[in-house]
């Protein structure tokens, strides 16, 4: 078939290299960071556009190019009708969520956040909404109870090309069904930065734990400060310790193991990157 195809970052890349192994594409849109894909588009003569296609940007870019299917995956924008439209049989994409549930960005962080034990990927018809198009398959991915979301993501990593060559075997087979999604079972969640990261101690120790390895290493992590200085944590566990319920929440009870106060346990902070100040018993993180 002739595609067109819509990646960003690494995972784009290994299905932009997959797709171009078995298929015609005719042309690719990128951002302008993701360079590795850029290089290869130019090195197998594939058209590529790099930035942001809204507002009729990228439109003379593709607008002679015909394909029959446009994928995306990982894509870093929202796209328009005119773009949506252009394939003669149908656009999809894929989510990284069991929709309606999780639509939006980083879904599989805020799904380890919320101590779900569930989530997985979606193929879904692309239309002007965001995530709201009719599903056409999903796979269930389960999340350990140690998953960061850097593990999950891996985890999603190795479904991304079994089911994207499903739907477009699919499409060739003329097999293809779809369904539609139920509005009112549907959820959101918006797009996280690093400074989203900062840990409540008054939250409970279980959204805490859920909190962290969300966030783990490689990603930018969830933190917490003492006197405006930061410290980042990768990991922590549940601690024995014991504590009064009128001590303050954040407080240090012991430093080595560095354990502080919650509202309902102590958390031992077990991994955590490097800072160069001082933390001793009796302090307060905030």
């Amino acid at each position: 078939m002739k595609l067109g195809v819509l990646v960003s970052g690494n995972l784009g890349k290994i299905v932009l290299k997959h797709l171009y192994a078995r298929h015609e594409i005719d042309f690719v849109c990128t951002d302008s960071k993701s360079d590795s894909i850029i290089e290869f588009c130019q090195a197998n003569q594939i058209a590529v556009f790099a930035g942001n296609p809204r507002n009729g940007k990228a439109k003379d870019f593709y607008h002679d190019k015909a394909i029959e299917v446009l994928v995306s995956v990982n894509y870093l924008f929202l796209i328009e009708e005119d773009l949506i439209a252009h394939p003669s049989i149908l656009a999809f994409n894929i989510h990284g969520s069991l929709l309606p549930k999780y639509r939006g960005r980083t879904p599989h962080v805020w799904a380890i956040i919320n101590n779900e034990t569930q989530t997985g990927i979606t193929a879904h018809l692309i239309d002007s909404g965001c995530d709201t198009g009719d599903i056409i398959e999903q796979v269930i991915v389960n999340i350990g109870p140690k998953d960061t979301g850097a593990m999950i993501l891996q985890k999603y990593n190795e479904q991304y090309i079994p089911l994207i060559d499903q739907v477009l075997s699919d499409i060739e087979n003329n097999t293809l069904k779809t369904k539609k999604q139920n509005n009112a079972e549907a959820t959101y969640f918006g797009k996280r930065s690093p400074e989203d990261g900062a840990i409540d101690w008054n939250w409970q120790k279980e959204r805490i734990y859920n909190w962290v390895r969300a966030q783990a290493d490689p990603y930018p992590g969830a933190f917490s400060q003492l006197n405006g200085q930061k410290i980042t944590i990768d990991a922590i566990q549940f601690s024995p310790l014991g504590f009064d319920w009128e001590m303050p929440n954040g407080l240090v009870l012991s430093v080595n193991p560095l354990a502080i106060k919650t509202p309902n346990g102590v958390v031992e902070i077990t991994k955590y990157r490097t800072f160069d100040f001082e933390i001793t018993v009796g302090s307060i993180l905030v």
